[in-house]
């Protein structure tokens, strides 16, 4: 064991320039985002709807968060589908 490792340590190293990992960051950056993104979209997408059918809120914004989340999510796949295609 060398003393840069500590007993137990994950073996992910370094996010230095040029590393794996470090190439490897930005996309799991984008995954969390996307996803984060999606959520809300999808939440708020429900949330309004039902507000909608119990007369407690505009359907204009049911509306515009189920666009909202498609476009979302079809970015979400293009971009997918265009990083393994790389």
């Amino acid at each position: 064991m060398t003393p840069r490792e500590a007993p137990g340590s994950s073996g992910l190293g370094d996010l230095e320039p040029g590393t794996r990992q470090r190439a490897q960051l930005r996309t799991r950056i984008s995954d969390i985002a996307w996803t984060a993104l999606c959520v809300v979209l999808a939440v708020w997408a429900i949330w309004s709807s039902v507000g909608a059918v119990r007369d407690e809120a505009a359907w204009a914004y049911g509306i515009a968060a189920w666009i909202l989340l498609a476009v979302a999510l079809t970015l979400r796949v293009l971009s997918v589908r265009r990083r393994t295609r790389l």
